[in-house]
């Protein structure tokens, strides 16, 4: 295993508000709290200890032990989630959607990252506890983004009817998805262990919740890994104050749009907040609560509470009321010991959004973090980079970019013309000196003649670049589907592709290599060769 680092802005594939931040450029500054370096964790640590309470970590971990009740907890989780009781404990979090056999590569990538910082916070600070989290979005109702995952360059789908939070769907049906990923697997070591790690996750667990937490455990179980379930009765009950001033205030929405005011001066907004940030649950429907004609109304359905009825609600049956994505991180932060939350460049940015409202509702900001993005390189493949004299850096580039840069680089002509267009603009200086001395008119003529001149020569230029590549159509076809293999749809493999591909090839040393590799203070885009 060989593992290269570079800047994550080099590889074009992440915003302006990231980069920034990964700079602490003074713009976004106002946007968060502390930054994710040691001594932005040793602030936070302070920050967090005084202001969560011990109750709240008891009915944590009463409701996590009930939880893990069903299953075989592993024992450094067990003993993860004791500590929990102890004031000295933090929790390092990431959270994630209910995707089936995981999803996207990158949902290792988001546990491993918060797994390793967790181990570097206690070698820098051993008088303190830190439990690797994963929160899983069980209330989520977008079936459509999860039902599906993509192994070997096609689309493993389950078909079945939406409704509901996703973590209380039941896992009916997923028998026939099982038949059509083992048809595709084979038969060896790693590809029996996939088989039993996905029959024994969806066929023996009944509902979509279950089957992630036992697929995760799987997975995770040597590292202590403490996995969240918020659609919880004590948990939510933790967060009724604030569902209340929601409801009463509409405190987020106005503590949100004032930020976004001056955010969206600077950077794109990621989500807008809506006037009441949260939904009315039943077990087939997850619908948003609005404000209308003086009475609190659940959309698309008939149910409707006046403001005392609706407060009654709250403290009779807190399971019925689902934070969106705006309140979700705050209840997160209200029922943790949360030091850092660990997401993706979109997650970061919708979290950029919220620091005004966590200050109005006096909880403290976590520290976020972008999580470690990895590129994984065959042996294979990357001997036919070097054969094809392609950097690390140069895979990430634009495919049109890369090819006329190869075949520019290869090629016996001239076919930059930059010192054509540099002379032709200086002949165009001197014609303009002369032009001053006359009228308004030949200005304006020797301008717009420089202006077609330039155009033509841009022209030619593409043109011949054109020509070159069918010329070189070999060395094109090698680079094209060397940078597709590495670049699935020309985005991040880690978007596109299932860790069970590689595990497939590489068994567990795949997950065991990755927590190697993985450092995520370091701030850099992992590059994996295997």
């Amino acid at each position: 295993m060989k593992v290269t680092h570079i800047p994550f802005q080099k590889t074009g594939f992440f915003s302006k508000t990231m980069a920034d931040y990964l700079e602490k450029g003074d713009k976004i500054k106002p946007f968060y709290n502390n930054f994710p370096d040691i001594n932005g964790f040793k602030n936070q640590i302070e920050e967090k200890r005084t202001s969560f309470r011990l109750q709240s970590r008891l009915v944590l971990v009463d409701a996590l032990k009930k939880q893990y009740q069903p299953f075989k907890t592993p024992d450094k989780t067990a003993h993860n989630i004791e500590l929990l009781k102890q004031q000295n404990t933090f929790t390092i979090t990431t959270g994630h959607q209910l995707n089936l056999f995981t999803g996207p590569l990158y949902f290792l990538y988001k546990i491993i990252s918060t797994i390793n910082l967790s181990e570097e916070l206690e070698k820098k600070f051993p008088e303190e506890n830190f439990v690797p989290i994963y929160w899983m979005a069980t209330e989520d109702h977008d079936f459509d983004e999860i039902n599906y995952f993509n192994f070997d360059g096609k689309k493993v789908s389950w078909n079945r009817k939406d409704g509901g939070p996703v973590g209380r769907f039941s896992t009916a049906g997923l028998e026939e998805v099982f038949e059509v990923f083992s048809n595709h697997l084979g038969s060896s070591k790693n590809a029996n262990y996939l088989k039993s790690l996905f029959s024994e996750g969806y066929l023996k667990h009944g509902n979509l919740a279950d089957a992630t937490r036992f697929i995760a455990n799987e997975l995770f179980k040597e590292y202590g890994l403490v996995i969240v379930d918020g659609d919880n009765k004590n948990l939510k009950q933790l967060f009724t104050p604030f569902v209340k001033d929601e409801l009463e205030n509409e405190t987020s929405f106005k503590e949100v749009s004032k930020t976004i005011l001056a955010l969206e001066k600077k950077y794109p907004i990621q989500v807008n907040p809506r006037e009441i940030n949260l939904f009315y649950l039943g077990d087939d429907f997850r619908e948003r609560i609005i404000f209308e004609d003086n009475k609190y109304k659940v959309n698309n359905t008939d149910i409707t509470f006046s403001k005392a009825e609706i407060l009654k609600e709250v403290d009779e049956n807190p399971m019925a009321f689902s934070p969106n994505v705006i309140m979700r991180p705050l209840f997160q932060e209200v029922i943790l010991p949360n030091l850092c939350y660990i997401g993706g460049g979109g997650e970061m940015a919708y979290w950029l959004e919220l620091k005004n409202y966590f200050e109005k509702v006096k909880i403290p900001f976590p520290i976020l973090l972008l999580r470690n993005s990895v590129q994984v390189i065959s042996e294979k493949q990357v001997r036919k980079l070097s054969k094809l004299n392609i950097s690390i850096e140069e895979v990430f580039l634009n495919q049109f970019d890369l090819l006329s840069k190869k075949v520019i680089a290869n090629s016996e002509l001239e076919i930059n013309f930059d010192d054509k267009k540099n002379f032709l603009q200086a002949q165009f200086t001197d014609l303009k000196e002369v032009a001053k001395k006359t009228d308004v008119s030949f200005i304006n003529a020797v301008n717009a003649q420089e202006r077609k001149q330039i155009k033509g020569l841009e022209k030619l230029e593409k043109r011949l670049l054109k020509a070159e590549k069918k010329r070189q159509q070999g060395l094109v076809d090698r680079i094209t589907v060397l940078q597709n293999e590495l670049l699935p749809n020309e985005s991040l493999e880690e978007r596109q592709r299932n860790f069970s591909e590689y595990y497939l090839e590489y068994g567990n040393s795949f997950i065991q290599n990755l927590k190697e590799a993985l450092k995520p203070l370091q701030l850099e885009f992992t590059v994996l060769e295997l």
